[in-house]
């Protein structure tokens, strides 16, 4: 079972911070030369966010979706100690190991739905997307999509997976729809949904599934208050996702009847 090809960097610099996000991401540059939006692991959902943001931004590269190049980010603790802001000091202190970045799109916007036509099979792509992954953060009030060189770019994955929060109660999330669906920012423009379906289905199979799970940081999976082993957590992102993909063309239908 191969896992992906993730580059890890370390921080050099951390440049500013993006106070637009509630968790207050920074663009920081690595030493590779390239400047990365860093998404902490000392921020309010800690690495459940960081995981959840993986997941969903490969997903979504695999399905044929733009998504800014994801890699796994070394912060060290010199940054915290030179910080004059409190707020973003303990927020580098509490980050110090293994974050994610993803790369900076410099020029890029954030889409206006009532402007920005998008073709409608990507835009159904989205929408199942995120009916998979129970994303409820791409409403019209947050779209977390940019537009980049003409092209739609899939960005912010960081509230999916809700039900991992509460990992006693994940199974009871297994076969349930997404009626959320209906506040997605792209929905009116999502005219192709069975055929985006069609194409998910023919995509994500269980080795795509399998080697993205595998590639979560180990670190990322322990926890002081989570009882289930790394391991355990592998496998119930993996049933998860298949159990979902399973129900592709009912969450299809959910989101058509939604529109």
């Amino acid at each position: 079972m191969n896992a992906l090809d993730i580059r890890t960097v370390d921080v050099v610099q951390y440049v500013t911070p993006l106070r637009e996000g509630g968790s207050m991401p920074a663009i920081v540059k690595a030493n590779d030369g390239f400047l990365y939006v860093l998404k902490f692991r000392g921020a309010g959902q800690g690495k459940k966010a960081l995981i959840a943001e993986f997941i969903g931004g490969e997903l979504a590269r695999a399905i044929g979706l733009k998504v800014p190049e994801v890699v796994f980010m070394n912060l060290d603790d010199s940054f915290s100690k030179t910080e004059p802001d409190e707020e973003i000091q303990d927020l580098l202190k509490f980050s110090v190991g293994l974050n994610l970045g993803l790369h900076f799109l410099s020029g890029a916007i954030t889409i206006d739905p009532l402007v920005t036509k998008i073709d409608g099979l990507i835009a159904s792509k989205v929408v199942l997307l995120d009916s998979l992954i129970s994303n409820i953060d791409r409403t019209p009030k947050n779209p977390n999509l940019l537009f980049w060189n003409k092209e739609l770019w899939i960005i912010d994955n960081g509230a999916s997976f809700y039900f991992h929060h509460n990992w006693p109660t994940w199974e009871n999330h297994l076969i349930r729809t997404f009626p959320l669906i209906k506040d997605h920012v792209l929905l009116a423009q999502a005219t192709q949904l069975p055929a985006a379906a069609k194409s998910i289905e023919l995509t994500l199979d269980d080795a795509i599934i399998n080697s993205i799970i595998e590639s979560i940081p180990e670190d990322w999976l322990l926890s002081d208050v989570d009882t289930m082993s790394p391991d355990a957590i592998r496998i119930a992102y993996k049933r998860f996702l298949t159990t979902k993909l399973s129900m592709i063309e009912v969450l299809a239908k959910e989101a058509q009847d939604a529109r």
